[in-house]
């Protein structure tokens, strides 16, 4: 180290040593093992292993895991200029894994795997949709806020209103308040809507950066949603917990005969009319407010053979390690029974988007169930989530989505 250290020090066990030493940035309070000097919540601590500098990163003793690493580099400045280059190096990455009308509908930062910790930034054209779930990182929003609006500016893109997403329960875990609010701060202008217009795929969508879900909308499955249009063309479509309709409206723009898309909420089932009828697609779609399970169920019971093309994007059926037994019996219910409902040679996609349901264990439900509905699946693709939420090897948390397409044989 070159310069002299002006932070307290956080000294962690062999345990987070090995973990920090293969890239991963988080260390839980239980391998903390002494620290020195006057440590603050939400304040920056440079961590050891013995006499190793291991790194710097956000302390909070409110949180399970009390140190999130931002920098391993021991003669990195935290000022104005390291944030603006964080958020610079995370939109030029977007500009070119998303290119042309994607960077205007694309996630400009992901969390860990910008190094920006606990940080979600979604751009729906002129709105950015912020939510913040790191207390180090909401003490230094205003300069992350005003460094996305001079870089984007710079890059000839037009922003006109930051909303910051704060309604979570997480945010209580790190000591931090719930809200949601346009960002009033620093002269910053205030849209009069939060509900915004932008277009994926081809095909158009009204988002509610203040009341829809996440932060308005499911980004990651982009570039999926078009894996499943390419082969939709005279298909009979089954679009199963279909949200905003989305899996729908792009199975209906790849031509697909008919359309029917299914949630047990209404209000989602409302807003996938809304945007079929936007898009001119109302005279080959249907949909239905059922809940999924009992609607395949009820078709199973009729022997039904309505479709040749079944899409499956639940929700995260567990978001902890200790229900995920449970959740790979419903992942492996849905899937078995969209099996036997397909005919021979019909089309299925399925994906789990929670990580705590790995690769290896979501091939394995997959293939249970279509040993138990005595088929075979001929892999088309296998998919993850789209690259402006990348993905660290490194760490593990940042790869959660699966995505597969088959034919049923």
């Amino acid at each position: 180290m070159k310069q002299k250290r002006q932070y307290p020090k956080v000294m962690i066990s062999f345990k987070a040593e090995r973990s920090v030493r293969n890239g991963h940035p988080w260390i839980y309070g239980e391998e903390i093992l002494k620290t020195e000097g006057t440590l603050q919540n939400g304040g920056l601590v440079d961590v050891f292993a013995g006499k190793a500098f291991m790194g710097t990163g956000f302390y909070n003793s409110n949180s399970k895991i009390t140190v999130r690493l931002i920098s391993r580099n021991a003669n990195d400045v935290f000022d104005a200029r390291f944030w603006r280059r964080r958020v610079e190096y995370s939109l030029r990455y977007r500009k070119t894994v998303m290119p042309g009308a994607d960077f205007a509908c694309c996630r400009l930062i992901h969390g860990e795997a910008d190094q920006m910790p606990g940080l979600t930034v979604d751009r729906y054209g002129s709105i950015l949709s912020v939510q913040i779930t790191c207390l180090g990182m909401e003490l230094v929003k205003d300069t992350i806020y005003h460094s996305l609006w001079d870089v984007l500016t710079e890059m000839g893109e037009t922003i006109t209103g930051i909303y910051e997403r704060n309604d979570i329960a997480l945010r209580t875990k790190e000591g931090l308040p719930e809200y949601k609010d346009w960002y009033r701060s620093g002269g910053l202008p205030i849209p009069e809507s939060a509900v915004t217009e932008i277009c994926e795929n081809g095909i158009r969508y009204l988002v509610d950066v203040e009341n829809g879900q996440k932060t308005g909308f499911f980004l990651d499955q982009k570039y999926n949603r078009a894996a499943v249009a390419r082969i939709a063309k005279d298909k009979r479509v089954l679009d199963c917990f279909t949200h905003t309709g989305s899996f729908g409206l792009n199975a209906a723009l790849g031509g697909a005969e008919h359309v029917t898309c299914v949630d047990v909420s209404q209000s989602a089932v409302n807003m996938a009319k809304a945007n079929a009828v936007r898009n001119g697609m109302d005279g080959k779609m249907n949909f239905l407010c059922e809940d999924v399970f009992d609607l395949l169920t009820k078709l199973a019971a009729q022997k039904s053979r309505d479709y040749d093309f079944i899409i499956l994007d639940p929700p995260a059926f567990t978001k902890s390690r200790k229900t995920v037994q449970a959740a790979a019996r419903g992942y492996k219910e849905i899937n078995l029974k969209a099996m036997k409902l397909l005919p021979r040679g019909g089309y299925l996609a399925t994906c789990s988007c929670s990580h705590f349901i790995t690769e290896e264990l979501f091939r394995k439900i997959l293939a249970d169930a279509a040993k138990d509905a005595c088929v075979s699946l001929r892999q088309i693709e296998a998919r993850q989530q789209a690259p402006d939420h990348p993905i660290l090897w490194n760490v593990p948390e940042t790869n959660y989505l699966k995505f597969y397409i088959f034919q049923v044989v």
